[in-house]
């Protein structure tokens, strides 16, 4: 596999581990996608909530399958599947309480993730972690990836199969191309938000499942990324973000909790990215 300096500059985060891998290419048969990697590809890192994008996808899997519905009930009273998805259900942050109404602003909710997996693992009889292994997993072929704890931030992966992830993203097979676009496309329009780590965004802009990058500013994606750009970042140190604008997907991960130290490397790091791959 090649390897590209604008990855390298992990190996000097104030990180014990980290690694990163880029995809580029927008059909299977273009070739070898990794356009770049750094760090150790096997080590497994926790997830944190880069977790939301494997349980949504198993979600949307579940939609595709009919055992659920997109717009059936779930949640606080008037919420829907895509409502908890969208993060536009009224939900806390970590608890089931209902802080505002149904789809009058974004707030961001790991308890409404572990409401989705309760309906899907009630309305398929498989436990969700289960149930997220067969749908997505097993047929990717992310052979370390589980889900050994909550479904808003449970999960561990190694970099090597966050990747096969991200080459999923960049061209699906797992669910139709129509349910893809209307995940990374944004649910709820003008809905204003707080973006964990980065403050008030105005609006909030959100897929099912997926933060969608569009003007937001501040950011954890480069300057460089399209609005179009859609993935999340977890505060366990991890992001994962797909611009499809240049058929390209960025995967890190860290051992060292996000905080002020991630911003400006982050930035940093995928605006290099970005510049490589558009020369």
């Amino acid at each position: 596999m090649p390897r590209t300096h604008s990855l390298d500059v992990i190996q000097q985060w104030p990180v014990d581990n980290a690694a990163a891998v880029v995809l580029s290419g927008k059909n299977p048969g273009e070739g070898d996608r990794v356009r770049g990697f750094s760090g150790d590809q096997s080590h497994v890192f926790p997830l944190a909530s880069v977790t939301k994008l494997l349980c949504a996808y198993a979600i949307l899997v579940a939609v595709e399958e009919g055992a659920v519905e997109l717009d059936g009930p779930a949640g606080p009273e008037g919420s829907t599947v895509r409502h908890l998805l969208a993060h536009a259900s009224g939900l806390a942050f970590a608890e089931r309480v209902v802080q505002a109404p149904v789809a009058s602003k974004r707030i961001y909710s790991s308890a409404g993730f572990e409401v989705l997996a309760e309906l899907v693992s009630r309305e398929t009889e498989i436990e969700f972690a289960d149930y997220l292994a067969e749908a997505v997993f097993a047929p990717l072929g992310m052979t370390s990836a589980a889900l050994v704890g909550p479904a808003g931030h449970g999960a561990q992966a190694s970099a090597d199969d966050l990747a096969k992830f991200a080459a999923e993203l960049l061209s699906p097979t797992l669910i139709s191309t129509q349910t893809f676009a209307e995940a990374t496309s944004v649910q709820f329009p003008g809905l204003n938000g707080i973006l964990p780590g980065y403050g008030s965004q105005r609006p909030n802009d959100w897929g099912l499942g997926f933060e969608i990058r569009a003007d937001k500013r501040p950011h954890w994606t480069g300057l460089e990324n399209s609005a179009a750009t859609f993935g999340h970042f977890g505060q366990s140190g991890t992001f994962l973000w797909v611009d499809p604008t240049i058929h390209t997907a960025c995967v890190v991960l860290t051992d060292r909790d996000f905080g002020d130290w991630a911003k400006p490397l982050w930035t940093e790091l995928s605006d290099g990215v970005i510049g490589e791959v558009s020369r």
